[in-house]
């Protein structure tokens, strides 16, 4: 694993001891001396994890921190704050600046390369989220990151494994108000409840008699519908190994018992916050790709999606020996209906149009708005003639019922002209069979209109 860590400490000699430690495990390794510095690093370098000294003078490591995490640019970068402090309070401070984490001085090796390690996993995939957001599409992202996520008004849905009744009855105390909380005592069950329900954080108690709290992590963290949901692991006195090893396996944060009811709402809002802005994300990257492929006046498929979709469809009929079909579709005197109730009074008709289209084929068939007024239905395992058919019960349907359009739902007549055409057996192209389609609906267009016309070859 490697990656580019950010040393910040105004004492030579810390930043030196850190950046042998993180060389040694082949990390790339920056480093600054105050906080100025730091925050023009971040934003000018890819930065992956910051490890962040508290006491430094002029400006702290809580308002570097709290600038960074303010800040869109740099707000996704994980900040770990290493400090001679030891009061729950001095930590929760800081986890209300946004640290990700905290490491005590001395720092102990293991639990510092674990923390990296697990951090810079997190990183990645926000990463990956955050380039296939922009790469999609010009989403406007800086709103997008700067939303608060942390600030939000939903409370957490929280799943807590513990088999201890003492110890839940305090968890539930604590965060009242604050997490809508449900509790197991079960692991096997805790396990299934966590795959059935969407929650935005499991906290997994280490004190099972027989059973190893670290297998269930493992178990969540296999299975595609929990790999995302942020694991706290809530650990005694002196099981420091166990924790290294679970961070190891993707657990993203520890409480050591006693348990402060102030840490563990700070460290629990922020895993929350975490989550919210990678589902964000990845809402962001499926609303966009389901966006570039549909059409946003009608809601059909788009003609980008049909030009790369029908390909695949063509391959694995003249690979199943199995009929495909197509028919175009162009709705009769368009630029009339535009000029006679004006361009909202067009998008009406084919919004109905397309309504009417939708009704009429099956789940299975493709219907895409091609351009215009002109429509395109793929229709898999499909003969011929029963395409035709199909096109000459929607052709009936457009014609028998008058399109309502404005306020008033001003009546208006409505036809369609509609070309077929079919895989010929033997040597075919996509290119030839839309040809004999388009050829088709010329002649039907030609020939009257409100006609199916289908050609065989």
């Amino acid at each position: 694993m490697t990656a580019r860590i950010l040393v910040v400490d105004d004492i030579p000699a810390n930043v030196r001891l850190l950046e042998v430690r993180l060389l040694a495990e082949y990390f790339e390794v920056l480093t600054a001396t105050n906080g100025p510095d730091a925050i023009e690093t971040c934003e000018n370098g890819k930065v992956d994890v910051v490890l962040l000294d508290v006491m430094m003078p002029d400006m702290d490591g809580f308002e570097v921190c709290r600038r960074l995490k303010s800040d869109p640019a740099t707000s996704h970068i994980p900040v770990v704050m290493i400090t001679a402090l030891d009061q729950v309070s001095d930590r929760v401070r800081g986890l209300e600046a946004g640290a990700d984490d905290f490491l005590t001085k001395p720092v102990n090796d293991l639990q510092l390369m674990t923390r990296v390690k697990s951090l810079v996993r997190l990183k990645s995939l926000t990463d990956e989220l955050r380039l296939r957001a922009s790469t999609t599409r010009n989403i406007g992202i800086e709103e997008l990151l700067s939303r608060n996520f942390a600030s939000e008004d939903t409370t957490p849905k929280v799943l807590l494994i513990d088999e201890r009744k003492s110890s839940v009855e305090r968890i539930q105390k604590m965060l009242r108000d604050r997490a809508d909380l449900d509790v197991t005592h079960d692991p096997h069950a805790g396990f299934f409840q966590a795959a059935e329900t969407s929650y935005e954080c499991v906290m997994i108690s280490t004190a099972f008699a027989d059973f190893d709290p670290l297998r269930l992590c493992s178990q969540l963290r296999s299975l595609d519908r929990t790999r995302s949901v942020p694991i706290i692991l809530l650990a005694e006195e002196g099981e420091e190994e166990r924790i290294i090893r679970g961070l190891e396996l993707g657990i993203n944060d520890y409480l050591m018992r006693p348990i402060d009811q102030q840490e563990l709402t700070a460290r629990l809002r922020t895993q929350v916050r975490r989550k919210r802005y990678n589902d964000q994300l990845r809402a962001s990257v499926t609303q966009t790709i389901e966006m570039a492929v549909t059409d946003g006046l009608t809601g059909l498929h788009n003609r980008r999606y049909l030009d790369s979709h029908l390909q695949t469809l063509f391959d694995r009929a003249v690979a199943r020996r199995r009929p495909l079909s197509v028919m175009i579709t162009d709705l009769d005197r368009f630029k009339a209906i535009n000029d006679a109730h004006g361009h909202d009074g067009g998008d009406e008709v084919l919004r109905e149009f397309a309504r009417r289209l939708r009704k009429n084929v099956r789940g299975i068939d493709l219907a895409c708005r091609f351009g215009g007024e002109e429509f395109v239905v793929v229709m898999p395992d499909t003969e011929g003639a029963v395409a035709e058919k199909v096109a000459e019960r929607i052709r009936a349907e457009i014609a028998q019922a008058a399109f309502a359009i404005g306020q008033d739902g001003k009546a208006i007549e409505v036809t369609v002209s509609v070309g077929v055409s079919s895989v010929l057996k033997g040597v075919d192209t996509v290119a030839a069979l839309m040809k004999r389609a388009d050829l088709a609906l010329y002649e039907a267009k030609s020939g009257g209109r409100n006609r199916v016309v289908a050609k065989a070859a």
